[in-house]
Protein backbone atom coordinates (compact mmCIF):
# COMPACT_ATOMS: atom_id res chain seq x y z
CA UNK A 1 0.00 0.00 0.00
CA UNK A 2 2.78 2.46 0.90
CA UNK A 3 4.58 1.62 -2.34
CA UNK A 4 1.45 2.35 -4.35
CA UNK A 5 0.98 5.67 -2.57
CA UNK A 6 4.61 6.60 -3.21
CA UNK A 7 4.24 5.74 -6.90
CA UNK A 8 1.03 7.75 -7.09
CA UNK A 9 2.72 10.75 -5.47
CA UNK A 10 5.69 10.54 -7.83
CA UNK A 11 3.41 10.25 -10.86
CA UNK A 12 1.30 13.16 -9.61
CA UNK A 13 4.38 15.34 -9.05
CA UNK A 14 5.76 14.49 -12.49
CA UNK A 15 2.42 15.26 -14.11
CA UNK A 16 2.22 18.56 -12.21
CA UNK A 17 5.73 19.51 -13.39
CA UNK A 18 4.81 18.73 -17.00
CA UNK A 19 1.57 20.71 -16.85
CA UNK A 20 3.26 23.71 -15.24
CA UNK A 21 6.10 23.71 -17.76
CA UNK A 22 3.68 23.33 -20.70
CA UNK A 23 1.57 26.18 -19.34
CA UNK A 24 4.15 28.65 -18.03
CA UNK A 25 7.13 28.25 -20.32
CA UNK A 26 5.36 29.54 -23.47
CA UNK A 27 4.06 32.56 -21.55
CA UNK A 28 7.42 33.81 -20.32
CA UNK A 29 10.49 34.20 -22.51
CA UNK A 30 13.70 32.58 -21.43
CA UNK A 31 15.11 34.52 -18.48
CA UNK A 32 18.67 35.36 -17.58
CA UNK A 33 20.07 36.45 -14.26
CA UNK A 34 20.25 39.93 -15.78
CA UNK A 35 16.49 39.78 -16.49
CA UNK A 36 15.80 38.88 -12.87
CA UNK A 37 17.83 41.74 -11.38
CA UNK A 38 15.20 44.49 -11.87
CA UNK A 39 12.68 42.33 -10.03
CA UNK A 40 15.09 41.83 -7.16
CA UNK A 41 15.67 45.58 -7.01
CA UNK A 42 11.90 46.21 -6.87
CA UNK A 43 11.50 43.93 -3.88
CA UNK A 44 14.52 45.42 -2.11
CA UNK A 45 13.31 48.98 -2.75
CA UNK A 46 9.80 48.15 -1.53
CA UNK A 47 11.26 46.55 1.60
CA UNK A 48 13.41 49.62 2.18
CA UNK A 49 10.46 51.98 1.71
CA UNK A 50 8.33 49.97 4.13
CA UNK A 51 11.01 49.85 6.80
CA UNK A 52 11.91 53.52 6.33
CA UNK A 53 8.26 54.52 6.71
CA UNK A 54 8.04 52.48 9.90
CA UNK A 55 11.19 54.04 11.33
CA UNK A 56 9.97 57.53 10.45
CA UNK A 57 6.65 56.91 12.18
CA UNK A 58 8.33 55.38 15.22
CA UNK A 59 10.65 58.38 15.46
CA UNK A 60 7.83 60.92 15.23
CA UNK A 61 5.41 59.47 17.77
CA UNK A 62 5.66 60.70 21.35
CA UNK A 63 6.25 58.04 24.02
CA UNK A 64 2.97 56.48 25.08
CA UNK A 65 1.21 57.63 21.90
CA UNK A 66 0.22 55.70 18.79
CA UNK A 67 0.56 56.73 15.15
CA UNK A 68 -2.48 58.49 13.71
CA UNK A 69 -4.69 57.00 11.00
CA UNK A 70 -2.84 58.82 8.21
CA UNK A 71 0.49 57.39 9.30
CA UNK A 72 -0.95 53.90 9.59
CA UNK A 73 -2.53 54.18 6.15
CA UNK A 74 0.82 55.21 4.67
CA UNK A 75 2.56 52.30 6.41
CA UNK A 76 -0.17 49.92 5.23
CA UNK A 77 0.28 51.03 1.61
CA UNK A 78 4.01 50.39 1.85
CA UNK A 79 3.41 46.93 3.34
CA UNK A 80 0.86 45.96 0.69
CA UNK A 81 3.28 47.04 -2.06
CA UNK A 82 6.16 45.13 -0.44
CA UNK A 83 4.05 42.01 0.24
CA UNK A 84 2.72 41.93 -3.32
CA UNK A 85 6.13 42.35 -4.92
CA UNK A 86 7.67 39.78 -2.59
CA UNK A 87 4.88 37.28 -3.34
CA UNK A 88 5.40 37.77 -7.07
CA UNK A 89 9.17 37.28 -6.74
CA UNK A 90 8.62 34.14 -4.68
CA UNK A 91 6.13 32.82 -7.24
CA UNK A 92 8.70 33.39 -9.97
CA UNK A 93 11.37 31.63 -7.91
CA UNK A 94 8.96 28.75 -7.31
CA UNK A 95 8.41 28.47 -11.07
CA UNK A 96 12.14 28.54 -11.83
CA UNK A 97 13.31 25.98 -9.26
CA UNK A 98 11.54 22.91 -10.71
CA UNK A 99 12.28 23.99 -14.28
CA UNK A 100 8.89 25.34 -15.32
CA UNK A 101 10.72 28.31 -16.85
CA UNK A 102 13.95 28.41 -18.79
CA UNK A 103 16.77 30.42 -17.23
CA UNK A 104 20.16 30.93 -18.82
CA UNK A 105 23.32 31.56 -16.89
CA UNK A 106 25.94 33.82 -18.39
CA UNK A 107 29.26 31.97 -18.34
CA UNK A 108 31.07 35.24 -17.58
CA UNK A 109 29.20 35.73 -14.29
Amino acid sequence: MDTEISRLRLAFEQHMREINRETLNPLIDELSLEDLEPMQHLVAQARGNYLTAFLEIAGSVEPGQMPDDTEIKKLHQHRVRYDELLAAAQALETAIQPGYLDVTFDKDS
